[in-house]
């Protein structure tokens, strides 16, 4: 079974969403974990706005980069550029792919507005997680 790691730099929001969705999309394909340089906590919002998708991603923990560092994962995400740049040594034979979502987190405006910023950032998450899955997971016949 494959192993994918998703990183970002607090896993609170961009790598949260990403877990929930790749988890979704792979079924059990793979072993979807999250991390961050740092932990933050899942952020509420994330949580609201995959619950608005169906998913719920309520059970997830805010895990280090460094609990997973026993596995061999088959590919690491990077899912900002600060995780990218900032990630300590990883030793992994992983195919390393990067994407820099916009981080919701950091949306300013009335509860709405935030809101309404993070289903953007949702949906593009999702069509990635999507595509990652059926380029990466999914066999070919």
């Amino acid at each position: 079974m494959k192993k994918v790691l998703v990183l970002c730099t607090g896993n609170s929001c961009r790598s949260q969403i990403a877990e929930g969705y790749l988890r979704h999309f792979a079924g059990d394909a793979a072993e979807i974990y999250s991390a961050g340089i740092e932990t933050h906590g899942v952020n509420p919002k994330a949580i609201e706005i995959m619950k608005r998708d169906g998913i719920d991603i309520s059970g997830h923990t805010s895990n280090n980069v460094n609990e997973y560092t026993g596995i061999d994962f088959d590919f690491l995400i990077t899912v900002c550029d600060n995780a990218k740049e900032s990630c300590p040594y990883f030793p992994t034979n992983a195919i390393k792919l990067h994407y820099n979502f916009p981080d919701p987190a950091k949306a300013k405006g009335t509860d709405e507005e935030v809101m309404e910023q993070f289903r953007e950032v949702r949906e593009m998450i999702r069509k990635y997680a999507q595509n990652f899955v059926n380029e990466n997971l999914k066999p070919r016949y």
